[in-house]
């Protein structure tokens, strides 16, 4: 699904985010990746979604080699990765509905397609009584649902999550998590990304630190070695 091989960054000479960073995530995997603020796991994602470009090395995910994307295919690699990030980045006047609603209208789906898919969704992340309901009148764990179920309407085969719980107190993150183990389930590849320690080792599966842009450890059925 995603090859990474020798993945380097550097923002200033001699100053590296990533140093040849090399590892491959099978379809239907769900990674923890991990390590300390400033280990190199915003670059990668950043990489990884065309918001940035590597200095040196490959990623190639599902066969198409993304390196050298071009600036016209960016939108179609991000209808393939849904990414849920830690501030939600919900639209405040919108509904719960709106929300996931708008992320399809602006890639041109059709009013039928919407009202069909959208309500399914919603059934996904269990926020069905809340469909009308604002942003401001959810928690944070459900304003982060609404995210997620965002980032699922385009089907993607990927789902990024960066540290999707870091504003979340205890209870509504293992909510949170147990939704990720559940749409990993269904086949979507889960890509979690985090430097909560408790988290990942409820997780019990595969588990890649990084350390200053290097990978130092990649186990299944790991704990956070940290």
């Amino acid at each position: 699904m995603i090859t990474i091989k020798n993945l380097t960054k550097k923002y200033h000479p001699g100053v590296f985010a990533l140093q040849k960073v090399s590892m491959k995530i099978e379809a239907g995997e769900f990674v923890s990746l991990v390590g300390v603020s400033g280990a190199g796991k915003t670059t990668l994602i950043k990489i990884l979604i065309a918001a940035e470009r590597a200095d040196e090395g490959r990623i190639v995910l599902g066969g198409w080699d993304i390196t050298t994307i071009r600036k016209s295919e960016i939108p179609y690699l991000r209808r393939q990765i849904g990414v849920v990030f830690q501030d939600f980045k919900l639209l405040e006047k919108k509904t719960v509905f709106e929300n996931i609603a708008f992320a399809m209208q602006v890639c041109g789906a059709s009013p039928n397609r919407i009202k069909k898919l959208v309500p399914e969704i919603i059934e996904i992340v269990n926020l069905k009584d809340r469909m009308k309901s604002y942003p401001s009148q959810l928690s944070g764990g459900e304003k982060q649902r609404v995210a997620i179920a965002r980032a699922l309407v385009h089907g993607p085969k990927i789902l990024v999550a960066d540290e999707p719980t870091g504003n979340l107190d205890v209870n509504n993150s293992k909510e949170i998590l147990d939704l990720f183990l559940n749409i990993n389930k269904i086949g979507i590849t889960v890509l979690l990304v985090t430097h909560n320690k408790d988290l990942v080792d409820s997780v019990k599966k595969r588990v890649v630190v990084l350390e200053n842009g290097r990978v130092i450890f990649d186990k299944d059925k790991a704990k956070y070695v940290l």
